[in-house]
């Protein structure tokens, strides 16, 4: 049975394809059409669907769009419909946006909106590119509709976290902007049976409290988040008296979020690309530190309440590793899972996951996410023919890891593109640019090859067995860190071998790999330690500032020539500049 999981209503929007429990492929939209994050949350883009991530699913199973049996849509309009089309049909201004200011709970774009999402089968049945429309020949809109499955957005979330991961006793924990009406969710998944405990509702959003100050510090919303997580190191929280009035938890597990006036309380919005004083840095260190403290609340009342041993976790507030580490770190739980596509992209995912569930009922579980290398990959072949035709010089070295070890270990910097691509907004070895960490100056390095602000961290990847060697945690056991979710202090005796990933407050966004994750990625890294003696790289993504992480040897190609790149590993070739 193939279940095809589409996220398409606000943004990230991405296609996952399961096949009897197990995941054959996911991907977001914009690795293919080149429009980071696919495209903009706004109401008149809702009807887009990624006709390109679907068509790369549907060819990873070898499959025409009539051989699916379910779509499942992650969002579920029937909860707003009594609200707006009680009698099957909308009324739209003809200028919305001079009818009244969108609220967080409402808009005069939500009929067309609305519209929009019910009618997105059809979209699906009709809407196909052209170049793209051999796989989507065969079905008929009546023939979608008979097997579509709209699924509240914060129940595919939810699924994304306890249908991916290694439990099977979890709490669950859910945050983001919004989606129908819930902005957070708890739940408890035991046994095979998922239970939601309590959700918060609109206009109550820690994900629209952070949009709203990323915003107000001249950021974009929806997209530059974790920016401001990485401007909070730099600042004290002067603040958090201010935002613990706004944020207010209750002794149940709720929360509300009071109205903000940011200009009243700090000044003018810094414009985007202004300089960044101090007060920006205590604005967003004084919004983390309340996050951090909020979500602890909330996590130990989820667990008296479950009494479970595990959190799994999703929504785009779970990619902030640094409440994350807290949570692991401070937590009641044991152990603290986070689905590497929190953002709305592992929706599409979820709902998947959670269809192909209820039309199995009694299978029981036969996949757990262990790596997130779900993406597309290109054969030694495809890409050696690429080469030749764009009449590229390359050569084909006896060894792609002992080569670039050694350019690494030289002060290069390196394109590396090897087998599937990633989903979800990290990078983790198989689109990603690399460099060694024992160079102080490494990162403002990175930053200038990707046009990226100066303030920003540069992440580390470790062998998993050695990570305690180099990174701290006061939990037993190894670092296992595959996804790159968690911060860990840098070791003191390591700090001064490594300074390029260990950010101004001491702690670094760490990925762990074992060999049979990705052999190429983690026989690198060894062959760069035998070399220095670390066995640590940097790791960031393979794209420069605006455009999406690469996806094809096209993609790769493009960023190494137009940017400063040293060198290209892709597949087992090598290209390299000469100065």
């Amino acid at each position: 049975m193939y279940t095809l999981g589409i996220n398409a209503v606000y943004h990230d929007c991405s296609a996952t394809l399961v096949r009897d429990g197990v995941v054959l492929a996911a991907a977001e939209e914009e690795r293919f059409s080149r429009v980071k994050h696919g495209k903009r949350p706004l109401p008149f883009t809702t009807w887009q669907l990624p006709f390109h991530a679907i068509d790369y699913c549907l060819a990873q199973a070898g499959i025409d769009i009539h051989q699916v049996d379910h779509f499942a849509y992650s969002y579920d309009p029937s909860l707003l419909l009594q609200e707006q089309a009680a009698d099957g049909h909308i009324t739209l201004p003809l200028e919305p946006s001079r009818s009244g200011s969108p609220t967080a709970t409402s808009s005069p774009w939500d009929p067309l909106f609305l519209s929009y999402v019910v009618n997105a089968p059809r979209q699906l049945a009709d809407g196909a590119p052209h170049h793209l429309q051999e796989r989507f020949r065969g079905a008929t809109s009546g023939d979608i509709q008979r097997r579509w499955h709209f699924v509240e957005h914060h129940l595919a979330h939810e699924a994304s976290a306890f249908l991916a991961a290694p439990f099977d006793d979890t709490a669950v924990l859910t945050m983001d902007g919004r989606g129908e009406r819930a902005t957070t969710s708890y739940g408890h998944y035991v046994d095979g049976s998922y239970r939601r405990i309590k959700q918060i509702d609109l206009p109550h959003s820690l994900g629209l409290l952070y949009e709203e100050v990323t915003r107000h510090l001249g950021f974009l919303h929806s997209s530059d988040e974790y920016k401001v997580m990485a401007l909070a190191s730099f600042g004290q929280p002067r603040h958090a008296d201010f935002f613990e009035e706004v944020m207010r938890v209750g002794d149940d597990g709720g929360y509300t979020v009071s109205p903000l006036s940011l200009a009243q309380r700090f000044g003018p919005a810094r414009l985007r690309g202004g300089p960044l004083e101090q007060h920006h840095y205590d604005l967003a260190r004084s919004l983390q530190f309340a996050l951090e403290q909020t979500v602890e609340r909330m996590a130990r009342w989820l667990h008296r309440e479950t009494g479970s041993p595990n959190l799994c976790m999703a929504g785009g507030v779970a990619l902030n590793c640094v409440m994350n580490a807290r949570l692991r770190e401070r937590g009641p739980f044991r152990e603290v899972w986070v689905q590497p596509a929190a953002g709305d992209s592992g929706t599409s995912l979820g709902a998947a996951l959670w269809v192909d569930s209820q039309q199995r009922p009694g299978q029981g579980r036969s996949w757990t996410m262990d790596h997130a290398f779900l993406g597309p990959a290109f054969d030694d072949d495809e890409i050696e023919a690429f080469l030749q035709r764009s009449k590229l010089r390359y050569r084909k070295p006896a060894d792609i890891a002992e080569a670039t070890a050694e350019l690494l270990a030289q002060d290069k910097i390196i394109g590396w593109f090897q087998g599937r691509m990633e989903f979800g907004p990290r990078a983790l070895g198989a689109r990603s640019i690399l460099a060694s960490p024992i160079s102080p100056d490494m990162q403002s390095r990175l930053n200038e090859i990707k046009d990226r602000e100066d303030f920003r961290p540069v992440a580390p990847v470790v062998m998993e067995e050695r990570a305690r060697e180099w990174f701290a945690t006061s939990r037993p056991g190894p670092i296992v860190a595959p996804f790159m979710l968690f911060v860990f202090d840098v070791l003191a005796d390591k700090a001064d071998r490594i300074p390029a990933v260990r950010h101004t407050d001491g702690t670094a966004r760490v990925q762990t790999v074992r060999r049979e994750q990705h052999p190429a990625y983690y026989d690198l890294i060894a062959a760069f330690e035998r070399r220095t003696g670390v066995p640590v790289l940097v790791n960031t993504s393979f794209n420069t500032r605006g455009e999406p992480v690469v996806c094809s040897p096209r993609d790769a190609i493009e960023c190494f020539w137009t940017s400063p790149l040293d060198a290209l590993a892709i597949g087992s070739f090598l290209l390299e500049k000469t100065a």
